[in-house]
């Protein structure tokens, strides 16, 4: 199980940001997950959506740069320690991880973490392995 990430290149401009939004809103397309990475002159918007073929689509005609990435959306206990026997589990495997981030959605006591996994399948079959839940929507 995987989700589609979509990234977003974005100029380091005031309203950038708000003109995505605004294209998503206008599209119809709900956000579920949301992180920006920036330096001086750009930045990287990362987005998970309930419909990123229908996202990617309204942000092209837009005028946007986008590309879509596959990651593994998974779920944890919404509590201290959750997250590090995760990362314990990716250091004994030797999975690394690119980046991560969390969700805005998740059932009540669940979070929802995303992770870019540099050998993707081998993080997928760690994953799987040893019991954590992966979700492919929300």
């Amino acid at each position: 199980m995987e989700i589609k990430q979509i990234s977003v290149f974005l100029e380091n401009n005031a309203g950038r940001l708000g003109e995505v939004t605004r294209v998503l809103a206008d599209s119809g397309v709900n956000l579920r997950a949301i992180s920006i990475a920036d330096t001086a002159d750009f930045g990287i918007l990362r987005l998970i959506v309930d419909d990123h073929q229908k996202a990617v689509l309204a942000l092209n005609e837009a005028g946007f740069t986008t590309r879509i990435t596959s990651v593994a959306a998974v779920e944890i206990e919404d509590r201290p320690g959750s997250l590090a026997k995760v990362m314990e589990l990716f250091r004994k495997t030797s999975v690394n991880i690119e980046y991560l981030y969390a969700s805005l959605e998740g059932k009540e006591g669940k979070a929802v973490v995303i992770f870019k996994l540099e050998d993707h399948d081998k993080g997928l079959k760690i994953i799987g392995e040893n019991g954590l839940s992966m979700i492919d929507s929300f």
